[in-house]
């Protein structure tokens, strides 16, 4: 097998349904972890994930490998609509407005052009977000992984064994053998709560939408001044994403099919949410940071991996089996998954050869970390911002 597997690339079905399985267990605990916290079903987000990343990669014409789940960003607003105010019908219509405004700055850059992007994020920029992304997330890999450091750090170790010293195959899914391996010591060690897969087995087959209680997006002017704040922010998530995936895969994403592009996939993927009654969407990192390891950066898998999420979503003993895995395992693979991200924002600067003699870019990289790993509220778009900023205020050195 290739060291690489490049994006247009694809493997035979028996090797790419193995791979799409990882890259669903990578996504698979936040996704349903959103409609937990706010009150929607699993099951929807799961279908919802499930078709709107695979019209996230009809819209971007598969050139880009990223799978959508549940964004956190709009957890706080769901909630408040949801469960406070007992109004799905206008929360679905504030994730609707999302998906709209993501269509609208579509068709601005669409006039305008995405090259200004490039300008507007050197690699002094690109680096340090790219690092973020990933240092960012390691709280939660390490809070994961404490509820049992035991079973954790076996399954980091088995993913490590398989990245490096594996053959073949086995090379390239990692995670997927370290989850599998972790679940079996987690079993024999009596943490797996499997009760749940045999209840499930008595309804095998279920509707993920209950029709009997479905109700269509409400606009409201309330939702919606609550909600589209909050798009800019995620719409500058999706560029840091957008700038690793160029990293990882050696491509340009922002360029080819583009930035705008990009946000015509996920504008449309919310807006498709919001009628079946999932949360909005957005590119997930966990799953950046599987081709990140794996080095496979084949479109088809994802494609796979929406597949079998739309599968989940119908069979209720599936979707038991991989709620029982028990959080320390996916903690354990969750360290290698976020800090590879980080590692590849290193990687960047590295390779963009960066000059740190020079006092503004040491400013701007350092202002970047501070506000990225220190804001606890959406710290990586800040930093985004005061990165982008500092860039075009501070005179460049002669």
């Amino acid at each position: 097998m290739a060291t690489e597997v490049q994006i247009h690339e694809r493997l035979s079905l028996s090797k790419t349904i193995p791979l799409g399985l990882q890259h669903v267990f990578a996504m698979f605990g936040a996704t349903v972890l959103v409609p937990f916290l706010t009150g929607l079903s699993p099951a929807v987000a799961l279908l919802s994930s499930g078709i709107g990343t695979i019209a996230f990669l009809l819209l971007t014409g598969s050139k880009i490998p990223a799978y959508l789940g549940s964004s956190f960003a709009y957890i706080g607003v769901l909630t408040y609509f949801i469960k406070d105010q007992n109004n799905v019908a206008v929360a679905m219509g504030g994730a609707l407005a999302i998906g709209i405004i993501y269509i609208l700055v579509f068709l601005l850059m669409s006039v305008f052009g995405t090259s200004w992007i490039h300008r507007l994020v050197p690699p002094i920029v690109a680096g340090p977000v790219v690092a973020i992304i990933g240092l960012s997330l390691t709280p939660t890999a390490a809070s994961m992984a404490s509820e049992d450091w035991r079973v954790a750090i076996f399954t980091l170790a088995v993913a490590i064994f398989f990245s490096i010293f594996a053959k073949g195959f086995f090379k390239v899914i990692p995670i997927l053998m370290a989850i599998i391996c972790g679940y079996v010591v987690a079993f024999a060690m009596g943490i797996v709560n499997y009760q749940p897969i045999v209840e499930a087995m008595h309804n095998f087959f279920v509707l993920p939408i209950n029709f009997a209680t479905y109700s269509i997006p409400a606009l409201d002017k309330t939702a919606i001044l609550m909600f589209a704040p909050l798009a800019f922010v995620t719409i500058i998530e999706d560029l840091g994403h957008m700038i690793v995936l160029g990293n990882i895969t050696h491509s340009d994403p922002i360029k080819n099919p583009g930035f705008h592009r990009v946000l015509l996939g996920n504008g449309v993927a919310t807006g498709i949410g919001s009628f079946l009654g999932g949360p909005p969407l957005t590119t997930y990192g966990e799953n950046i940071g599987v081709l990140a390891v794996t080095r496979v950066y084949s479109s088809f898998n994802l494609w796979v991996a929406a597949i079998i999420a739309i599968i989940l979503s119908c069979v209720n003993p599936l979707q038991a089996a991989i709620m029982s895995i028990p959080t320390a395992v996916m903690g354990g693979v969750s360290i290698l998954l976020f800090g590879m991200i980080g590692a590849a924002g290193l990687r960047n600067l590295i390779e963009a050869r960066v000059d740190f003699s020079k006092s503004k870019n040491l400013i701007i990289a350092s202002v970047i970390f501070a506000v990225g790993i220190g804001v606890s509220s959406h710290g990586v778009a800040w930093a985004t911002l005061a990165g982008i900023g500092l860039n075009l205020l501070l005179p460049d050195e002669k």
